[in-house]
């Protein structure tokens, strides 16, 4: 992480005497060290403490030593910790004493946690386990004979391998997962959390080779679901450094929740030209939708197919991660370019604590012929989805409408998300979804289906002679 030089006011203790010195950030585990008053040390020198000014305080810092370098500043080289490894970055930008080794004091937790795991389950995890390692060393094997051909030879032989031994493999990963979830049907919350934990880190180096999978249990940006998870969904292609790779990326984006995710894109795209041939708009007005926990926003490619449509549509995009506006930003950049038409966008980087805790939200981001949210839903307890769904639909104008979306109860997909991509949602039936709406308006509200059958809609049509909130 690239940070601005920050200059800070250190000491350091050799024996019982101490040494001012001028500090400066260097990396995220050195400092770079100015002596004054003429001192000197060798390279090498140990000394028995470090003391940094941050933030108007002291922190006393373990013992650290000296590595002398070259620099033009007048540094005369970097100190490191000896023992304790302190975070630089932790301590000079959010003010946190953070030891490098902490997390070892969770090992013997971690390691007792396989005592109150069932012996089924273990069985059934190293045997999965052992099975998989074959499967790769095959696949393995495979790709190292056809290593040397040119690259478009070694891309048809591979092809040929995924759509024929690839797909029994495939079939076998279904059968592994009918197993599983018939192991941990009788499970309570916190015994699906503990085999879950205990799952994954059996399988780790299985898990983490393909490209999907290691997002969802790494969680790059803090949290399941992100931009660019939605785009490997979309995409549904094989990602990977090697046919077995591609193939463990592959199997869970054609999944029945994967699918489902692309049908709410396909949902979207369908349901606002239907909205604008059947709203009142007045001459040349826009319909002004509003895209809540955008993520890439791919569903504005869809609808905008013709030159008109540049012209019909007003989007407002929301999303609390800055990464997924950028890459919404870049996706209306490129509908732009190939089409020579300007999208009528706007960015919104906020998040539902802001939706919460601002009065008279409408004032601040306008209103709404269509409102639509397809995964947020899926991350919020019942308390909060009913707070956030009551604020958009006072967004929403008479006469709009309103989709919300959210995962059945019966997601096949379920044990899957949880056990291998560690992916935990709030699922609802058809009334716990409808419940959500209770108190907050007076709207025509129905439950609508995908074709999979587990992914949810909440729609909700404001009446035209609804007051203004």
């Amino acid at each position: 992480m690239q940070q601005a030089p920050i200059e800070l006011k250190a000491s350091l203790a050799l024996g019982k005497k101490e040494i001012p010195v001028d500090a400066r950030y260097a990396s995220r585990y050195s400092l770079l060290i100015r002596f004054n008053n003429g001192n000197s040390f060798t390279d090498g020198t140990e000394f028995s403490e470090l003391t940094v000014k941050v933030n108007g305080s002291s922190e006393k810092l373990g013992r650290c030593r000296l590595l002398s370098e070259p620099n033009i500043d007048g540094y005369a080289g970097r100190v490191t910790f000896v023992n304790d490894v302190y975070d630089l970055q932790s301590l000079i930008f959010d003010h946190k004493v953070v030891r490098l080794q902490s997390a070892f004091f969770n090992i013997p937790l971690i390691l007792g946690h396989k005592q109150d795991i069932q012996a089924t389950f273990k069985n059934y995890t190293a045997d999965l386990t052992y099975d998989l390692n074959v499967y790769k060393s095959f696949f393995d094997k495979l790709d190292s004979e056809h290593a040397d051909e040119p690259p478009e030879i070694r891309e048809a032989v591979q092809q040929a391998v995924i759509n024929t031994e690839g797909r029994e493999f495939m079939k076998f990963l279904d059968r592994r997962l009918i197993e599983l979830e018939r192991l941990v049907s009788g499970f309570s919350r916190e015994e699906h959390e503990r085999h879950g934990f205990y799952f994954r880190k059996q399988l780790w180096p299985l898990i983490v080779c393909a490209p999907f999978m290691a997002r969802t249990n790494l969680k790059p940006r803090g949290y399941a679901g992100d931009s660019e998870m939605m785009s490997m969904l979309y995409s549904n292609d094989c990602w990977g450094d090697s046919t077995f790779a591609m193939l463990m990326h592959k199997h869970p984006v054609e999944h029945s929740a994967a699918q489902a995710v692309r049908n709410r894109r396909v949902f979207v795209a369908r349901k606002l030209p239907r909205l604008r041939r059947k709203i009142r708009l007045a001459r040349g007005e826009r319909l002004k939708a509003l895209s809540v926990a955008c993520g890439p926003a791919r569903e504005i490619q869809d609808v905008m197919v013709s030159e008109k449509d540049f012209d019909r549509y007003h989007f407002t995009l929301l999303d609390q991660d800055r990464h997924a506006l950028l890459e919404a930003a870049k996706a209306v950049d490129r509908i732009e370019k190939k089409s020579g038409f300007k999208v009528k966008v706007d960015y919104l980087n906020e998040s539902v604590r802001t939706m919460l805790t601002t009065p008279k939200l409408k004032n601040r981001w306008g209103q709404f012929h269509f409102i639509y949210s397809m995964g947020l839903f899926d991350y919020l307890t019942p308390p909060v989805a009913k707070a956030v769904l009551n604020k958009l639909y006072q967004l929403l104008k008479p006469g709009g409408e309103m989709v919300i979306g959210n995962f059945h109860v019966s997601n096949p997909s379920r044990t899957y998300m949880e056990y291998w991509l560690d992916w935990v949602l709030y699922y609802r039936t058809e009334q716990d979804f409808m419940d959500l709406f209770q108190g907050a308006g007076s709207g025509d509200t129905q439950i609508l289906f995908d074709d999979t059958g587990i992914q949810m809609f909440l729609h909700i049509r404001k009446r035209e002679g609804s007051r203004q909130q």
